[in-house]
């Protein structure tokens, strides 16, 4: 599909003493940071920057109940949603607690015996194990039924989410979500696992304990949860992930080296290099980077919840040495495994039934289902189709576990499809999810009113609006100033995520420089020069484009925009361009 290439605007005039590089200096003031002190607490991310957890709405009877039940020896269950952010979320709460010696257990639901969200059986199994505290991150927020019946098993609730609120909050004991309408936490956009952060930090911070030394050690699992569940890497996620994978760059946990070691990431042979921000040698033969925690990490620790259940993937977490995580990590790799060969299969299907549909192919929306979809993969095949046609896309299947269809949704930029899902809520019994996100379930006899509405109320949005992907373009830069300097300076950008990301950079009236060749599965290795600079050739490579190859050897200019990155390679770091899209001119 042919991408759009759209300029960022720049409102206003950039101040002049903001960078000494004009492309740096746009760079920033794109970012809304407009002084030099901004400059300095942006490129400088301190620990010291993160708010006070009070703050947030009901903190303090949290942390309050959490101390009673300590003291009074309750036995208390840590409960998370089934995927990464859930998983973390447990796995760094859970931790804590052990650590100052709490009586726990902990539960997390299965995808297909359950269902999203805190569940009965998930009460009845803390109920029968003399649970009178549950703490429920990632999920909770809708779970008004849950929470009475909760209490009726004489079962206090703590619920830390990040979810949208409905118009009501569950009767809870404690309700944390940042995104309450009463709650004046200065920053909303906290994954799940980053609001149980803040409820460990809470604790530390009344009971005087060694913050440094008993909470920030578990920023490594905050930082994997930032990445995985793709919340904006701006203000206090931007702190919590750099310091997150400062640890996983210097000293990562068993589980997640053992993950790692799926991926090809190695133990490092090179100690002269060193871990951004410190001068500790890297663990490993990579700069561990948020790109690795979405496609190496994440999708792993995903595949247990998936395919199986997600207690396998807190149980990794947990590990405390190497033998104990390679023994569950080879099962939830062996889970991966599987969760690609279905999602292949699932998608496949998914697009001959919309190229053999009319209607399908005319509409502003996707809507497809077949019973024998897993369940564990429908959202990555929304993903994959909303890639395809462009459009809001919900993929539904059977639930297992009642007679139910369940759907996952995934957006394109600039709707929200959470509200298009919510105008139809009549016909649907449970929804959740953010703008870009969501889950849902119907009744089978309300599937093609849900189709129909939902499809008006996207075409209501988005008639006559140009549905096609676009790449926003940062800043049009020449070769020539593709300098170290400037790439040392660019890296202080990093970690990037949503609100922040790595910067695509326009050069026009590039050629190739001879070397160019054809790689592997359709991938282009470049060398470019631009003939109107004094700049030396700069390797590239192009992911999915060698249909360009011919066109770029006949010698006739082009234009390319691009990711600057490095290319590590037995030790040697350099310069390269990841090609995102070419034009010819």
């Amino acid at each position: 599909m042919d991408k759009l290439w759209v300029a960022k605007q720049v409102d206003g005039q950039i101040p002049n003493d903001l960078h000494p590089n004009r492309h740096i200096s746009k760079l920033l003031y794109q970012r809304k940071i407009t002084t030099k002190e901004e400059v300095e607490k942006f490129f400088n991310p301190k620990i010291e920057y993160l708010h006070y957890p009070f703050l947030m709405k009901d903190m303090e009877k949290a942390v309050n109940r959490v101390e009673q039940a300590i003291t009074t020896k309750e036995k208390i269950c840590v409960y998370g949603d089934y995927d990464v952010d859930g998983t973390t979320a447990v796995a760094l709460v859970y931790s804590f607690l052990e650590s100052i010696g709490a009586d726990l257990g902990f539960f997390i639901p299965d995808r297909y015996l359950d269902g999203y969200g805190l569940s009965k059986r998930g009460i009845d199994y803390a109920a029968n194990h003399g649970v009178t505290l549950m703490i429920v991150l990632d999920c909770g927020i809708k779970a008004h039924e849950q929470v009475l019946y909760a209490k009726s098993k004489g079962i206090d609730v703590i619920i830390g989410d990040h979810h949208r609120p409905g118009d009501t909050l569950p009767d809870a004991f404690a309700v944390l979500d940042p995104k309450r309408n009463d709650c004046e936490y200065p920053y909303k956009e906290l994954s799940g696992c980053g609001v149980g952060f803040k409820l460990i930090q809470a604790y530390a911070l009344q009971h005087d304990m060694d913050v440094r030394k008993n909470v920030y050690p578990l920023l490594d699992l905050v930082a994997v949860s930032i990445a995985s569940d793709i919340v904006p890497l701006t203000d206090e996620n931007r702190i919590l992930s750099y310091f997150g994978l400062m640890l996983l760059n210097t000293h990562p946990r068993p589980g997640i080296e053992t993950i790692l070691n799926y991926s090809k990431v190695k133990r490092n042979s090179f100690p002269t290099l060193l871990a951004k921000g410190c001068n500790k040698p890297l663990y490993f033969n990579k700069e561990l980077t948020n790109n690795d925690l979405v496609f190496f990490v994440g999708p792993r620790i995903n595949a247990a919840g998936r395919m199986e259940c997600g207690k396998n993937a807190v149980q990794l977490l947990l590990c405390k040495n190497l033998q104990e995580a390679e023994e569950i990590g080879k099962n939830i790799n062996s889970f991966n495994t599987e969760r690609k060969s279905l999602d292949h299969l699932a998608t496949e299907e998914a697009l001959t039934q919309i190229e053999q549909n009319e209607l399908l192919q005319t509409r502003y929306t996707t809507v497809v289902f077949d019973k024998s979809w897993n369940q564990g993969v429908i959202g990555i095949v929304a993903s994959r189709l909303t890639e395809s046609y462009y459009r809001p896309t919900i993929v539904f299947t059977e639930s297992k576990s009642e007679e139910m269809l369940v759907g996952s949704a995934r957006s394109i930029k600039g709707f929200d499809i959470y509200d298009a899902i919510e105008a139809c809520g009549d016909l649907l019994e449970h929804f959740g999810g953010h703008k870009y996100a969501a889950g849902l379930s119907i009744r089978p006899e309300n599937f093609e009113k849900f189709s129909e509405a939902f499809e008006q109320i996207v075409t209501e949005t988005l008639q006559n609006k140009q549905m096609v992907p676009e790449i926003e373009i940062d800043d049009e830069v020449p070769f020539s100033d593709i300098t170290n300097e400037f790439f040392e300076e660019l890296k202080k950008f990093a970690p990037f995520g949503p609100k922040n990301m790595n910067p695509i950079f326009k050069s026009v009236n590039v050629r190739d420089a001879g070397p160019s060749r054809r790689v592997g599965n359709n991938h282009l290795k470049l060398s470019l020069f631009q003939a109107d600079t004094s700049s030396y050739p700069l390797n590239g490579i192009a992911f999915q484009q060698g249909d360009s190859f011919e066109d770029i050897k006949s010698g006739q200019p082009f234009s390319i925009c691009y990711h600057i990155e490095e290319n590590e390679w037995n030790g040697t770091i350099s310069t390269q361009l990841n090609i995102k899209d070419i034009k010819f001119n």
